[in-house]
């Protein structure tokens, strides 16, 4: 990704326009790596995010609004304490690296005029956001603590003096001379490919890097020629000085490979999407993919107990169909002992193995019985007895469990489905709620009761104008179906397969485009979502039953039509 010192500054100019001489109104820390300053300029609130993310690092201007957390991290209430109603005075950035330097102007606690700076440090895991004092140079806190231990260069957190990170050596592309760019050449042993500009200047990417020596070649400059080559870069640094920005971000079959403010010529074949500003591309760019990593950390445990269960219920059923399989010879037990019980008189005593008729069969079938010669023969004849009852008993319990595990497999999946539709926060708690009141997650003594309110399904107005609910999760799903829904509303589920439920209000003039779109919503929010021709029956609430004692979520009905659905991105209107 093209999040280089170039891209960084043209976000600092962005930022110099619209938050110079601004005053910080809120602090806020959704995520634990990623804070929120709001900032009032000329009646105009703007929010300006900063992420120190190890995968995607950030700043830039957010419309989007997450919750935050109901205690305030202690970094967030460091922020508060200094930064609350301090005016942005400047922002810099360091020698077009990616370090960010936004100094505000404040009072301190006793009144005096006191400035701080907050350092942005996007680079990748090494990110970081820390505050430090000008006056001394002391950290006040930052968003990750370094120590010896992790960092042998420099210590960050509360306190110590702040050092920026190792300096480079690498010339500045918007402030280098000739004797600048000739010594370090001389100094270097570079080779000329297209590498080389990025080891020569600070914050190059190598899409850049890579441009740049496609038309230094085609112009036969190298670095034979270091004063026509010179003339050439730094010309070339003056346009993009210009701030003719070109936000834009290439994409490929739907999927986003890359993003740059200025043209780039290797990806002229991708499809182009223009942006009016750095931080509206980035919000489109960072927002699914951020928040998409966000939800499977969140869920990782979750998914951990759920998959965990599942593989468990898997080897369950291939023991009981083992179990099965040897079941499978207790007629055969049955039959010996009948034999024996008949020809019991004809047992000698010391024999271990007696040639009888099989009187079952039509044919003359005559067939061999092994005899304990210790036992007696009654003792034989129940020893086939009791192995043909005890193989009875497991096959029949075999038979019950199978059905009970497959039920709990069922259900357990159709809880994953949930889980990899989660959109937020909440709706990962209330599927951990759901496992702890179905025993997968034991309750934790002392917890307080929650008292939060739950989430409510999601809800879609067709193009028709008819009503449309998803259920979020198998809780979800039983109070959609069984209590809010009513009995002359329309069900649907995919067949077979675990998903959501869906209802369809009922409304005189439903057509068929109102049932498409409700049995895209059952396909798409199913385990069934990206296959083709899913099968989605339907029918009346009233023709649907829960049976007693069954898991979240599981009903029976019945009197339903199929329809076969490609699931697509649902295109009708979402209520919120």
């Amino acid at each position: 990704m093209a999040l280089d010192g170039i891209f960084i500054k043209s976000i600092k100019d962005e930022l110099n326009e619209i938050l110079i001489d601004g005053k910080v109104e809120k602090v806020n820390q959704p995520e634990k790596d990623e804070i929120v300053l709001t900032i009032r300029k000329g009646r105009v609130n703007q929010k300006l995010l900063i992420s120190s993310s190890s995968n995607y690092p950030r700043l830039h201007i957010t419309n989007v609004a997450k919750p935050n957390p109901i205690k305030a991290p202690m970094f967030c209430m460091v922020l508060r304490k200094y930064l609350s109603n301090a005016k942005l005075i400047s922002i810099e950035q360091i020698n077009n690296d990616r370090i960010v330097m936004l100094n505000f102007e404040s009072r301190d606690e006793m009144g005096f005029d006191s400035n701080y700076t907050l350092y942005v440090e996007i680079m990748g895991r090494h990110s970081n956001i820390t505050l430090v004092r000008q006056r001394d140079m002391m950290v006040m806190d930052s968003i990750k603590h370094l120590t010896e231990d992790n960092n042998s260069f420099r210590s960050v957190f509360p306190g110590v003096e702040f050092i920026l990170p190792p300096v480079h050596s690498k010339l500045n592309p918007f402030d280098f001379t000739l004797n600048d760019f000739t010594n370090l050449i001389t100094e270097e042993t570079l080779e000329f490919n297209e590498r080389l500009f990025m080891t020569i200047f600070a914050g190059i990417s190598a899409n850049i890097s890579k441009i740049l020596y496609e038309e230094t070649i085609d112009k036969n400059l190298d670095l034979n020629n270091l004063n026509s080559l010179y003339d050439f870069i730094n010309n070339y640094f003056l346009v993009l000085n210009s701030k003719s920005y070109n936000f834009s971000i290439y994409s490929l079959n739907g999927e986003l490979k890359d993003f740059y403010c200025y043209d780039l010529p290797q990806f002229s074949a991708y499809d182009k999407s223009i942006f009016p500003s750095a931080s509206i591309l980035l919000e489109e760019y960072y927002n699914q993919k951020d928040k998409k990593d966000r939800l499977k950390n969140k869920s990782a445990s979750v998914n951990k107990i759920i998959t965990n269960n599942i593989n468990r219920c898997l080897k369950k059923e291939k023991i009981l169909n083992k179990t099965l399989e040897e079941c499978e010879s207790k007629d055969d037990f049955r039959l010996k002992g009948e034999l024996l019980t008949a020809n019991i008189h004809a047992i000698e005593k010391g024999v271990d193995s007696i040639k009888l008729l099989n009187y079952y069969e039509p044919l003359e079938t005559w067939i061999d019985i092994s005899i304990d010669p210790h036992k007696s023969p009654s003792q034989n004849v129940q020893k086939y007895y009791k192995k043909y009852n005890k193989l009875k008993k497991s096959e029949e319990s075999a038979y019950i469990q199978l059905e009970s595990n497959e039920e709990e497999l069922k259900y357990l999946n159709s809880v994953l489905t949930h889980l990899t539709n989660c959109d937020n926060y909440k709706d990962i708690d209330e599927l951990r709620k759901e496992l702890i009141e179905s025993g997968y997650i034991k309750k934790k003594a002392g917890n307080k009761k929650d008292k939060s309110k739950a989430s409510k399904p999601l809800h879609f107005i067709s193009s028709e104008g008819v009503d449309l609910y998803v259920g979020k999760n198998n809780i979800q799903n039983d109070e959609l179906t069984l209590k809010f829904a009513s009995k002359n509303d329309l069900w649907f589920h995919t067949k077979e397969i675990p998903g959501s439920h869906v209802i369809v209000k009922f409304h005189e003039n439903i057509t068929d485009i109102t049932l498409e779109e409700a049995a895209n919503l059952a396909a798409f929010y199913s385990k069934g979502k990206n296959s083709t021709k899913v099968p989605v029956d339907y029918t009346e609430v009233k023709n649907i039953k829960k049976p007693n004692g069954s898991k979240p979520g599981m009903v029976i009905y019945y009197t339903n039509k199929t329809v076969f659905i490609d699931p697509k991105t649902p295109k009708i209107a979402e209520v919120k």
